[in-house]
């Protein structure tokens, strides 16, 4: 099972702030040995929150081997063509270590941000699929069809990232199974991830596509290293390929460390 890390690019307390020097929370994670950083993404959120492009670049920028990832991208509130452009070049200076999370939003988070963007929030499912659909073509610079007959080629392009579609629930897994090669869950009980993981077995199998691998995000674990190194081992054995744990507070120097004992715990 591989390990990663969210950046510290938000606030979700504003009496203990999160945010954080993103070069140094990007060059930490890379020197303990985690697998990927990755920086949330909202226009207007329901606190305060970096810019996951600009973020991720920095990140990018101070590092050499570590994945960089969004968790998740919200495809539907840019331009499917302006997202392309910015994936292409964020594949492009990372040295091909972009992991693109993508979904449709969090409710709890609200309308602000589509209404600010001018996009509509009910119709970000339907445009999540329509941005998936072209989004391959676009960013590898092939001529494409936009959904309103609009052709174009983005140059230069880009290898195509794995993408990895979020969302708990049955819409999901069914983006993630026909237009993914992985499906992000947030916090699942863990009871209820064999029968999601069947059912997105199924679905991939009438798409007539592999099964999107599994990532869990911002899981609650237990505070001691061998209690949560057992529970990352059921998380494994059940099928899961990935962990993204959440900083707890504004000390992410030792939420990272943590992480990197757990991944040698799981070794």
């Amino acid at each position: 099972m591989e390990l990663g890390v969210i950046l510290p690019t938000s606030t979700p307390d504003p009496a203990h702030p999160i945010l954080g020097d993103v070069r140094a929370s990007a060059r930490l994670a890379e020197q303990v040995g985690l697998e990927s950083v990755w920086s949330t993404d909202h226009l207007i959120a329901s606190a305060p929150m970096l810019d996951s492009t600009v973020t991720l670049a920095t990140a990018a920028a101070v590092t050499d081997r570590i994945g960089i990832g969004f968790n998740v991208m919200l495809l539907a509130l840019r331009p499917v063509a302006w997202a392309a452009k910015q994936i292409a070049t964020l594949q492009y200076v990372s040295g091909n270590r972009l992991l693109l999370g993508v979904g449709t939003g969090n409710p709890a988070h609200g309308d602000i941000g589509w209404r600010a963007a001018d996009m509509p929030f009910e119709q970000r499912g339907k445009r999540t699929d329509e941005a998936l659909a072209v989004l391959p073509g676009l960013v590898s610079g092939a001529p494409t069809t936009l959904s309103d007959g609009l052709e174009i080629t983005l140059t230069p392009g880009a290898q195509v990232p794995p993408i990895l579609v979020a969302g708990n629930g049955v819409r999901a897994r069914r983006r993630a199974a026909a237009y993914a090669e992985g499906w992000i869950v947030l916090n699942p009980a863990r009871e209820q991830i064999p029968a999601d993981i069947a059912e997105l077995r199924e679905l991939a199998e009438k798409y007539e596509r592999p099964t999107p691998t599994v990532t869990v995000v911002a899981p609650t674990l237990p505070t001691d290293l061998t209690a949560a190194a057992g529970f990352l081992h059921d998380y494994a054995a059940l099928g899961i390929e990935r962990v993204i744990l959440a900083p707890t507070g504004p000390d992410w120097q030792r939420d990272y460390h943590f992480a990197a004992k757990l991944r040698a715990a799981l070794d």
